[in-house]
């Protein structure tokens, strides 16, 4: 099993900046991809970010001049920082990770930003 524990969620204004972060514990030998996907009130849950084991990168469109993944894979920790958000950035941030086909999810960080 693959635990992950999100942080860095909270409200801030448009135009402004927030980092979070995910560790991850437990069974993380051969961990693969990690990334962030988010869920905003009455939609799907969709990718924001992932990064491979081997550090190459995927951003889904709305983001990707802004926001930025990164890992520390002696911490087992991925990144993401969020700039320039805009209300339409609110939602939960969810932490997911791949191990031998299985995919694993952190229980979320909210994200609020106001205009």
């Amino acid at each position: 099993q693959v635990q992950l524990v999100e942080s860095g969620g909270g409200l801030v204004q448009a135009g402004g900046s927030l980092r979070l972060s995910c560790a991850a514990s437990g069974s993380i030998f051969r961990l693969n991809a990690m990334g962030w996907y988010r869920q905003a009130p009455g939609k799907q849950r969709d990718l924001v970010a992932v990064m491979t084991s081997g550090g190459s990168t995927n951003y889904s469109d709305s983001v990707k001049t802004r926001f930025t993944i990164s890992r520390d894979f002696a911490k087992n920790t991925v990144y993401l920082q969020m700039n320039s958000l805009k209300p339409e950035d609110t939602a939960v941030y969810y932490c997911n990770a791949e191990r031998i086909g299985r995919r694993y999810w952190g229980k979320g960080t909210l994200v609020t930003v106001s205009s």
